[in-house]
């Protein structure tokens, strides 16, 4: 089954129509960063980050069904992957040496496991997914349906859908890196936004439908991208310590000094270029800068709405308030969190292919420290 493509995603992101139902024959791959809260007091943050998108980086090249891009999605400390029929073995193992890998060369403990649809179907838990396309094979997984969120929790909650770390290769890890400087907010703030139904199937569906429409009533998601065209990025040179030591875990351990070598110079050429503007046969600074920014993932959907906007105050309050009277009228759950600056993580397949995305969060982990406050309404519904 080839999914569909989502092109604008203000018009078509929360419409099921343009998703297709996952059959019984397909699985999510999910992981989540465990000791999210000890790295972040640790001032860790970008590590948290880095692993989180490494689970795309891996599971991109471990469940593709080519020439079709995998469906997968960025969440700040963690990820999802449609996994389709035939690509379970394969998720499986690049989820297992995920988790060894974090553990072992980033001491970022990372849980890992696989649902079958079927095991969701059965609960009468629906997954829908699509692809938003930019074209040249650059894509971002999508997903609707109740299925989503109770495959998280399942992983979390019963060892029978968990992962066992093992070591293995990770093809696609040496694709990563964040040598960027984090962005500072040009119109505000950085709001992160999660937001869930309570309710399942197309009621869930509906109420998504008008929360979206009214915050984009309240700002154009679109007008509040937080790269902007791409103006704003910096190139850090020389690159941080912590970059450079991130991306040099993704090496064989005889090839890491070489590789933190080489990326300095990488990026001393960068940043000449972008600076000077100057242009090669290969490479147009202002083309990359503005490709950079339209293929951040700071729109998406997983179950429901997340963004990473640039904002106002006053839209920031607006959006808060919209969202509390949704919550307090038992439509939904949301988290909320706000930030100086969009930090952003790269993973590129092919430059000179022009194949190359990347994904956004709040400074200081922003999607998980709004899915904290998800996670407390949750529980205060609970008791």
């Amino acid at each position: 089954m080839r999914l569909p493509s989502i092109h604008d995603f203000a018009a078509e992101a929360t419409d099921p129509g343009h998703y297709a139902a996952l059959g019984a024959d397909w699985s999510l791959a999910v992981a989540d960063v465990v000791a999210s809260t000890r790295l972040a007091a640790e001032g860790r943050h970008r590590d948290v980050n880095f692993v989180a998108a490494a689970v795309v980086a891996v599971l991109s090249e471990a469940v593709r069904d080519a020439p079709e891009p995998a469906a997968c999605q960025f969440g700040g400390d963690g990820a999802i992957a449609a996994v389709p029929p035939g690509r379970e073995a394969a998720a499986r193992a690049a989820l297992a040496a995920l988790a060894h890998w974090a553990a072992t060369d980033m001491d970022v403990p990372l849980r890992v496991g696989l649902v079958p649809v079927s095991a969701l179907l059965d609960q009468g838990l629906e997954v829908l997914a699509a692809l938003h396309d930019f074209g040249n094979g650059n894509a971002f997984g999508l997903f609707l349906g109740s299925g989503v969120a109770a495959a998280d929790a399942w992983v979390k909650a019963d060892p029978r859908w968990s992962v066992t770390p093992a070591p293995g290769p990770l093809t696609g890890l040496e694709a990563l890196s964040c040598r960027w400087n984090p962005v500072r907010a040009g119109r505000g703030t950085i709001l992160c936004v999660i937001v869930d139904p309570l309710s399942g199937g197309a009621e869930g569906l509906a109420t998504l439908a008008r929360v979206q429409a009214d915050i984009e009533r309240i700002v154009p998601t679109a007008v509040a991208a937080p790269l902007g065209m791409g103006e704003r990025l910096e190139v850090c040179w020389p690159p941080s310590w912590r970059s450079l030591w991130l991306e040099s875990r993704t090496r064989p351990r005889g090839r890491r000094i070489a590789s933190m070598a080489a990326a300095l110079a990488k990026s001393a050429v960068l940043a000449t270029m972008l600076k000077l503007g100057l242009h090669s046969s290969r490479f147009d600074p202002d083309h990359y800068r503005r490709s950079l920014a339209e293929r951040s993932d700071f729109r998406k959907s997983a179950g429901g709405p997340r963004f990473v906007l640039d904002v106002t105050e006053a839209e920031a309050a607006a959006i808060d308030a919209l969202l509390r009277a949704q919550a307090d009228a038992g439509l939904i759950r949301y988290g909320t969190a706000r930030a100086p600056s969009t930090t952003v993580t790269c993973l590129v397949g092919d430059f000179a292919a022009d194949r190359h995305v990347h994904f956004v969060d709040g400074a200081e982990l922003g999607f998980w420290r709004a899915s904290v406050m998800l996670k407390g309404m949750k529980a205060k519904e609970a008791s």
